[in-house]
């Protein structure tokens, strides 16, 4: 699922750089401040999704999920490669679907819709065995 950096595009390069600037952001808005991100660990498929692992300056590891999908982030003992916590994200949101889906809230029925969708789409990451060659 990792492209070589010399492969990439400009545009490649640039959306790699944008999705990295927005899980530091996104990290930062929890409360949370990056120390350095592990590039050997980390995946992406320009321009749909990017998984970074990171180390804070708390010493906590995270993975952050961004791309065409929400923010996310889970501790690193939550799975141990990309790989795994693409699986994570997928099922917890699974579980978030299913408890916005039976929201009286229309907004958050929708929402939980697409977050399925989205969880799905993850899943297939995940099994797709040639992605993670």
């Amino acid at each position: 699922m990792t492209e070589q950096a010399s492969a990439l595009t400009q545009e490649q390069e640039t959306w790699v750089k944008q999705q990295y600037q927005t899980a530091v952001k996104y990290l930062a808005e929890k409360g949370i401040v990056t120390e350095k991100v592990a590039v050997e660990q980390s995946r992406y498929i320009a321009p749909q999704i990017a998984i970074w692992q990171f180390t804070c300056i708390d010493r906590q590891g995270y993975w952050v999920i961004s791309g065409n999908l929400p923010c996310d982030h889970v501790h690193l003992e939550s799975a141990p490669v990309a790989r795994a916590a693409l699986r994570h994200f997928a099922l917890k949101w699974q579980l978030q679907a299913d408890r916005l889906i039976k929201s009286a809230d229309e907004q958050q029925q929708t929402f939980g819709k697409e977050l399925i969708n989205k969880a799905e789409g993850l899943y297939r990451l995940f099994e797709a065995d040639d992605l993670w060659q």
